[in-house]
């Protein structure tokens, strides 16, 4: 049987960017809070690296595509959106600008182990209005072309950006929070609007103490938004001091489970970029780079059931929507009185396919009792082979097919249900299953 997987320097901004106008209201949704691979995968891919353009909103808008140089479209990879800042490019975040690579995307590209995809849209004008909405649509229409030519783990989509960029990563936290994963603002402010700004996000602030163009209470303030959205017990960070060439790293404490809020103040003035011990900006010696990996790189499963999933899905919803290899899926009643006491049923369904190969899901419900344990078998047809497996332990008897529940998805209770997926070459067919609870 075939592998089982288990599951450069920014410019300095000059004025006050608080005299910009804010966003008008954001519409468009694009998709339920459920995670999963996306149509892209198991595609040959028609996108490239470089710059393209994309028509959104009725207009022409471009954007730096970065795509891992060992890409493979079996493997759902993360996707990072990098925003620039006032006056900046698109191409300034991709290429470091003359920082060099070590500072493409805010210096995430060197630390990613080709393990990311890597967006950086260019805003009008060299800002982020985010008039009527059109950045938000922009980000959207990107979310819409990648996700259907690549394959992308739709529960690892992040933002990030510094002074505008930033006011834009927040922006999507509020009006997209059942996309984006987790965002990063640096040195930000309520620029580009906050519609909705009620439902729980990741969130990572990055503020200097003496900030000439953006003072530090504006990234407070997006702060305090999360740190009520995502349930974290109210406090003041303590900070550094003027003088001290230092920083300070606070993780709020009482946040949801998988909802965490961090907010690093650092002595220094208006970069993404501080060095401690230094008056100097950096994206080779800063400690931003490293402290933000590690936040991104706590989120290895989707949002937690308990999160709130956007008001309307898009008609494109379905194949993005499907449980992703490294989540945990939500456990959702099955019908009442369904399946005797003490046992389980198990449903199979095609979730999507390409020539070759396809998605698989099996939804496990119980019945009138709990079980603390599930296992479902069938037998797979001709020319088939399971090449990934999430949320359950596959083992295999020759064409036969074991999976059996993960730690997370065992123990259900009456009338409950919970799913697992999987991909595999060969052609997609109704298997028949048997399920056994314990």
């Amino acid at each position: 049987m075939k592998r089982m997987i288990k599951p450069g320097r920014p410019q300095r901004v000059l004025g006050s960017l608080l005299a910009l106008a804010l966003a008008g209201a954001v519409l468009l949704v694009p998709r339920l809070a459920e995670a999963g691979p996306t149509a892209g995968c198991g595609r040959t891919p028609t996108l490239t690296n470089g710059t393209h353009s994309i028509q959104s909103g009725g207009q022409n808008r471009s954007y730096i595509l970065s795509i891992p140089g060992n890409y493979s479209n079996a493997h759902p990879y993360r996707l990072i959106f990098g925003l620039h800042w006032l006056n900046g490019t698109a191409n300034d975040v991709a290429t470091g600008g003359a920082d060099g690579s070590v500072w493409a995307f805010y210096g995430q590209k060197q630390l990613s182990n080709n393990s990311t995809i890597f967006i950086a849209p260019q805003g009008i004008d060299n800002g982020w209005a985010n008039t009527n909405g059109r950045d938000i649509t922009l980000v959207d229409d990107l979310l819409k072309l990648v996700e259907g030519d690549l394959c992308v783990e739709t529960s690892q989509v992040f933002a990030m950006g510094w002074s505008y960029g930033g006011a834009m990563s927040y922006a999507l936290a509020c009006a997209r929070p059942a996309v984006f994963r987790a965002v990063v603002v640096y040195s930000g402010a309520n620029l580009s609007g906050c519609n909705g700004g009620t439902q729980p996000v990741a969130y990572f602030g990055i503020h200097g103490i003496h900030d000439s163009v953006l003072n530090i209470s504006n990234g407070r303030s997006l702060r305090d938004t999360f740190v009520r959205d995502n349930g974290c017990t109210a406090q003041s960070p303590r900070e550094p001091s003027q003088g001290s060439l230092s920083h300070i790293t606070t993780a709020y404490s009482g946040c949801r489970s998988g909802y965490p809020v961090q907010w690093a103040a650092f002595d220094g003035d208006h970069t993404p970029s501080p060095v401690d011990g230094s008056t100097a900006t950096s994206g080779s010696r800063t400690w931003t780079s490293a402290e933000v990996n590690t936040f991104l790189a706590q989120f290895t499963s989707s949002p937690p059931a308990s999160s709130s999933p956007s008001t309307s899905p898009s008609p494109s919803s379905s194949p993005s929507s499907s449980p992703s290899p490294t989540s945990s899926p939500p456990i959702s009643p099955s019908p009442s009185g369904s399946v005797p006491a003490g046992a389980c049923t198990a449903a199979y369904r095609t979730v999507n396919a390409w020539p070759g190969g396809f998605q698989g899901e099996v939804t496990v419900s119980t019945g009138t009792a709990p079980i603390t344990g599930w296992s479902v078998q069938w037998t797979l047809s001709g020319g088939q082979t399971i090449t990934q497996v999430w949320s359950a332990t596959p083992s295999a008897s020759g064409s036969t097919i074991t999976m059996r529940n993960v730690s997370y998805n065992g123990s259900l209770g009456a009338n409950t249900s919970t799913t697992f997926g999987f991909l595999a070459d060969g052609s997609p067919s109704t298997p028949s299953l048997t399920c056994a609870g314990s």
